[in-house]
């Protein structure tokens, strides 16, 4: 594996990502902060203090070097707005395994951002840190990102019953995954 690495703008054909930053708050606080749009996440709707919080926390997170160490930048749109994030851990160095995920603006949604935006840290993470499977877990339910971990190629390797209870609620979970070897022969 190549680490440490250390974050650095990363451009796709229509899509950006890059850290959060402050002056991203009005847009992030929108889609954080809805009930509706992260009605999968393990977080309830945040408040604009909370999501001010999470900017300061995630947008110092620049690095993957060690297991547990994560980026969370923001997806930007080709005129720079901010129309969702993007999350990617490194859940073990020793295994070369990351996991990741996305949330958009609910008006950004089916125009092929998260897809775009995931395609480009599968690129970096089996074409320059040298991972060997990245993973998904996600709300069975969100049908919406379970048609992005297929159209990334990735594997419906699990389904989890009732593993999780949040928000009031047993949850399902459904584990999609890529191997490099899969994403390789995809990219020929």
């Amino acid at each position: 594996m190549t680490l440490p690495w250390h974050f650095t703008p990363l451009s796709g054909e229509r899509v950006t990502l890059d850290l959060l930053r402050a002056d991203d708050l009005d847009a992030l606080s929108a889609i954080q902060g809805d009930p509706t749009t992260v009605r999968y996440m393990l977080y309830s709707a945040r408040t604009r203090d909370e999501v001010a919080t999470a900017i300061e926390r995630d947008g110092a997170h620049d690095r993957l070097e060690n297991s547990g160490d994560y980026v969370q930048p923001a997806i930007r749109d080709a005129a720079g707005r901010l129309v969702g994030t993007l999350y990617v851990k490194l859940a073990s160095t020793d295994d070369r395994t990351a996991e990741i995920g996305w949330l958009l603006s609910p008006g950004e949604r089916g125009k092929g951002y998260a897809t775009e935006a995931a395609e480009i840290i599968l690129r970096l993470a089996f074409e320059e840190l040298g991972l060997h499977r990245v993973y998904a877990e996600l709300d069975p339910r969100n049908e919406a990102s379970a048609a992005v971990c297929e159209r990334l190629g990735m594997r419906h390797e699990a389904h989890l019953r009732e593993n999780l209870w949040l928000k009031g609620e047993w949850v399902d979970t459904a584990v999609y995954a890529i191997l490099e070897q899969d994403y390789r022969r995809r990219r020929i």
